[in-house]
């Protein structure tokens, strides 16, 4: 049971080391960037919001 307890903390320990690393890599968006990531993001949103229309008006239709 001791063991399982180092297992879990060495686990936490290199998941928290790991966290560190990729918040040191990333960085803040410009606002092109941002701009872009939203549109396409909104674009994404509506597409599979037309799908999902669509496919409800068919099952509507013939069931």
């Amino acid at each position: 049971m001791e063991e399982e307890k180092v297992t879990l903390i060495e686990k936490l320990k290199r998941f928290i080391y790991q966290c560190r690393i990729v918040l040191r890599v990333t960085k803040k968006p410009t606002k092109d960037e941002f701009k872009t990531i939203v549109k396409v993001s909104g674009i994404g949103i509506m597409i599979i919001g037309f799908i999902g229309f669509v496919l409800q008006m068919i099952k509507q239709i013939f069931l």
